[in-house]
């Protein structure tokens, strides 16, 4: 998986003919390593919005009605339900955070369950399928869906190791750890994002979505829904500028990993007057994740930067880290006193934006957080289950002008 937006783009049209009902009938069958093409893939590129969600939506729905391609659009859709959802209630993540942290301390006072999770992760638990998946992981930096959900269940239910340090240990491995989409998937099979709804792996299933290549012995037989406090109702969101809204005066414009398609975030009279991207969120931490999300993002961060460089005609600058110091310096030889970014949602990323925030006001510079217009549409619709926000689909896609096929967006960029 190359981190590029050109890579994305190839991916997403090779798999185009693909995304309609082909999708829907084979998308839960997982052939193994190099062999993911009855799904998109598309996730890393779709992550760090090297490609953005309404982009893959306006080219499949270019190719497929709506119905031939409902799969594959409430799937896109899904990611973005996700986000809507964390974003409205930040102490799931807070919780989350603070839960594993306490896990991590409970592995630490007993062998046998440290040497329990030392195998997990490993994949030397001598569980079929769960082993295999643990490997793939780590070596390709992914997993088929389908996957994730069965080692995300024998996990806790066979395993009964803490759902948060299974959690971890996808968010440091997977190239396309989302903070929403990983934490919230991972509290669903526990039992704990719907109340006492959980999710069983099964031996026939596996063996029947898997091509017969594992039918595991000893899985858990039931899976109880883990204790834990109902989940919080929705809060407003937090505030942020529209991206489409005109800027007053001229700015330095931050990439961070979550948005890296720069030339679609500002408005056409955007005037920039410096170019900065952050590798990562702060000096503990270059990357909050593992090996293989540090190199994809590594690398897209350097073609975001290439192409944003070409796009508002300056050169850009690769910073390690969210550093405060250094880009106060870069607003003073900028001459602003303003930087715009991206907004990001609730994860690391958006944990470090907010203190550095506070450390510019200090300084007398202004962080601008800007919106996407098709979050902004969509993260409000998420208060309640996917089912409900399902329901909202065809009004999203009719308010960014896909309803129609009217307005698609040129994804030659």
């Amino acid at each position: 998986m190359h981190p590029t937006r050109k890579a994305g783009l190839d991916r997403l049209k090779e798999f185009l003919p693909r995304a309609g009902r082909d999708y829907a009938r084979e998308r839960n069958h997982d052939h193994g390593p190099g062999r993911h093409d009855r799904v998109s893939a598309l996730s890393p590129w779709i992550r760090y919005r090297l490609i953005t969600e309404q982009e893959v939506l306006a080219r499949v729905l270019e190719q497929h009605s709506v119905t031939a391609a409902e799969k594959f659009v409430q799937e896109v859709c899904w990611r973005s339900y996700w986000k809507g959802w964390l974003q409205m209630r930040p102490s799931v993540w807070r919780d989350f955070l603070s839960e594993r942290t306490r896990a991590v301390h409970r592995i630490e006072g007993n062998g046998g369950l440290a040497r329990a999770l030392e195998q997990a992760e490993a994949g030397q638990t001598g569980i079929e399928g769960f082993d295999d998946w643990a490997k793939e992981l780590i070596e390709t930096g992914y997993l088929h869906n389908h996957a994730r959900m069965w080692f995300a269940s024998i996990w806790i239910f066979t395993l009964k190791l803490p759902w948060t340090l299974g959690a971890d240990f996808f968010l440091r491995h997977l190239i396309d750890a989302d903070p929403a989409s990983n934490t919230l998937s991972w509290r669903w099979v526990a039992g704990l994002q719907t109340q006492g709804k959980t999710y069983l792996a099964r031996p026939d299933n596996i063996e029947k979505f898997t091509a017969g290549r594992f039918r595991p012995a000893g899985l858990a037989t039931e899976a109880p829904a883990l204790d834990g406090p109902s989940p919080p109702p929705p809060g407003p969101l937090p505030p942020a500028l529209r991206a489409e809204a005109p800027m007053d005066g001229p700015a330095l414009l931050l990439l961070t990993p979550e948005d890296l398609h720069p030339e679609s975030l500002l408005p056409g009279s955007a005037e920039i007057a410096g170019l900065l991207g952050a590798r990562g969120v702060h000096s503990l931490s270059s990357w909050p994740w593992g090996e293989q999300a540090r190199r994809f993002v590594s690398g897209a961060l350097d073609d975001a930067l290439g192409r944003a460089s070409e796009h508002f005609g300056l050169s850009g600058r690769a910073l390690e880290t969210l550093d405060a110091a250094m880009l106060v310096d870069a607003c003073r030889d900028a001459g602003v006193d303003r930087i715009v970014t991206a907004d990001a949602p609730v994860g690391p990323v958006d944990d470090a934006l907010d203190q550095l925030e506070l450390q510019l006001e200090k300084e007398g510079i202004q962080l601008e957080r800007r919106r996407r217009e098709w979050d902004a549409l969509a993260w409000p619709q998420a208060t309640k289950g996917f089912f409900p926000f399902k329901k909202k689909i065809p009004a999203l896609l009719d308010a960014v002008g896909l309803g129609d096929r009217q307005g698609l967006l040129d994804l030659g960029a």
